[in-house]
C-alpha cells in the first residue's frame, strides 16, 4: 500500500512537474511585446514601453477568433501572422470593451484587415505601473486593479488613461501556472523614488 502511494505521488510530481514545463515552453514559443523595467517598488513593476502595433477590436463573442483570423490570413496581404503575447483588454467597466493582439516587430507595415470590424493602430509608448497575477481572468483581475489602484493612491499618481489588462498563455493554460498582468500609463515624472 506505501508503495502504491508512493508511485502516485511520484506519478502526480512528474504529471506537474511536464504541466509547468509545458506551460512555460508554450509562452517562450511567441514573441512577447519588448519593455524596459525602470523600477520595482511593493507589488508593481515600473516599465518602458516603446510604440506598440495591434490589431484591435471591440470585445464579444467572437472578439478572440475574430483577431485570431486577421492574423491566419483574413487580412489583404492574405499574409500568416505569428501570433504574440500578451494579449490586451480593457479593464475599466466599459460597455465596449476591446481586445488586442500585438503584432510583431518585424511587420513595420502590417496589412489591412478584411474584418471591417477589425483595426490596426499604434499605441504610443510610455511609462507603465504594472501588477502581475496568476489565475483565471474573472476571478483574478479585480484583485489585481485594486493592488494597482492602492499603489497609485499611496503615490498620488494620477493615471493618464484607464488601465488594461495583459494576458500571457492560451486558454488551456491551468490558471496557477498563467501569467496575467493590470497596467495602467503614468506620467514618466511620477516614478516613487527608492525608499518613499
Amino acid at each position: 500500500m506505501l508503495r502504491l502511494s508512493v508511485f502516485v505521488l511520484l506519478g502526480a510530481a512528474v504529471a506537474i512537474a511536464a504541466t509547468v514545463a509545458g506551460c512555460q515552453a508554450t509562452r517562450a514559443g511567441y514573441e512577447t511585446a519588448p519593455y524596459k523595467v525602470v523600477g520595482r517598488d511593493g507589488p508593481v513593476e515600473l516599465r518602458t514601453y516603446p510604440t506598440l502595433r495591434v490589431a484591435e477590436t471591440q470585445s464579444g463573442s467572437d472578439d478572440f477568433m475574430r483577431l485570431f483570423r486577421y492574423i491566419s490570413r483574413d487580412n489583404a496581404a492574405d499574409q500568416k501572422i505569428a501570433m504574440t503575447t500578451p494579449v490586451f483588454m480593457d479593464a475599466d467597466g466599459k460597455a465596449e470593451r476591446s481586445m488586442a493582439f500585438v503584432l510583431p516587430e518585424s511587420l513595420t507595415v502590417p496589412p489591412a484587415p478584411k474584418n471591417d470590424r477589425v483595426a490596426v493602430r499604434e499605441v504610443p509608448g510610455g511609462t507603465f505601473a504594472i501588477v502581475r497575477f496568476h489565475g483565471r481572468r474573472q476571478t483574478a483581475d479585480g484583485v489585481a486593479a485594486t493592488r494597482l489602484r492602492d499603489w497609485l493612491k499611496a503615490h498620488s499618481i494620477t493615471p493618464l488613461e484607464a488601465p488594461r489588462f495583459a494576458y500571457f498563455d492560451p486558454p488551456w493554460t491551468p490558471g496557477f501556472l498563467r501569467r496575467n498582468e493590470v497596467m495602467v500609463r503614468i506620467p514618466p515624472t511620477a516614478i516613487p523614488k527608492a525608499g518613499s
